[in-house]
């Protein structure tokens, strides 16, 4: 007998009928499918962990080069100044690393990898939610970075463990938001050069422009216009509040900072599926 007849008088008719008539396994659930493409990503950092260079090593120079560099000239001191910019500069290293979600998903379609994802019987969204909750661990692994370097050099939270908690839980939800702003901007440019273009062009104003490393009232007034309706300025003053307590009018910058939260995910969640049912 041939390798094939002897393979085929191996087979039990029995099981055969029995995996054909098979009931057929129930579909995914958006909830399965964003937690596997999350689990990906995950695994994605442990095969080549140079990904988490910039929630290692730039935390570290920021926090560095600023704390001692405007330290003296801004309050003085760099004890004092430190009390001031780390929440600043927690806002300034987490909002930045998110625009690399854009650059992962242009990447994954220059690849053909997301002409793949197309073909199974999945939720769609799931390939970007997924990606975007695993962004969430590096957001949080970088903000660690940054308070335990801060508690090394002489940061101490009025507000105690409580209020640096609720600080890292308001600025996961803005980043969360942030990114899909770059997640719709992945989608409509052509390169990754022209995605990291765009986001930093975005960025730089965002953040340096801001009251994370000088007093909103030292600026000149024309300035102060822009810098007081920044969301990056507003989520600092929250930050800044929730770390030390006491300051008047942290409700409403919390409040101001779910709001604009909450108007990202609105606008750019579908721009960002239509982008992407559009190019993929």
């Amino acid at each position: 007998m041939t390798t094939t007849e002897q393979a085929t008088a191996a087979l039990d008719p029995g099981a055969v009928r029995g995996v054909l008539t098979r009931e057929r396994p129930s579909a995914p659930g958006p909830l399965s499918t964003s937690m596997t493409f999350w689990w990906r990503a995950l695994v994605k950092i442990k095969h080549v962990p140079e990904q988490l260079f910039d929630v290692t090593a730039f935390p570290i120079m920021f926090l560095l080069m600023f704390t001692y560099l405007f330290g003296g000239a801004v309050a003085g001191s760099t004890g004092a100044y430190l009390q001031l910019v780390l929440p600043g500069i927690l806002v300034m290293t987490v909002t930045w690393i998110t625009l690399y979600t854009g650059l992962g998903l242009n990447r994954d379609i220059q690849r053909g990898v997301t002409d793949r994802f197309k073909t199974l019987p999945i939720w769609r969204p799931s390939t970007i939610v997924g990606p975007l909750l695993a962004d969430a661990v590096r957001y949080l692994i970088a903000a660690m970075i940054v308070l335990g370097l801060g508690m090394v050099l002489g940061f101490r939270p009025g507000a105690g463990a409580l209020g640096v908690v609720q600080a890292l839980a308001l600025l996961l939800v803005f980043s969360f938001s942030l990114s899909w702003v770059w997640t719709w901007v992945g989608l409509t440019m052509r390169t990754e050069n022209a995605v990291l273009a765009v986001s930093n062009m975005i960025m730089f104003p965002l953040t340096f422009v801001s009251n994370v490393f000088v007093p909103i009232e030292t600026l000149p007034g024309w300035l102060q216009a822009f810098v007081e309706v920044n969301p990056v300025t507003i989520l600092v003053s929250a930050l800044r509040g929730l770390m030390h307590g006491g300051q008047a009018g942290v409700g409403g910058d919390i409040g101001l900072v779910l709001l604009i939260s909450a108007g990202l995910v609105a606008v750019f969640g579908p721009l960002t599926m239509w982008a992407y049912r559009k190019r993929v």
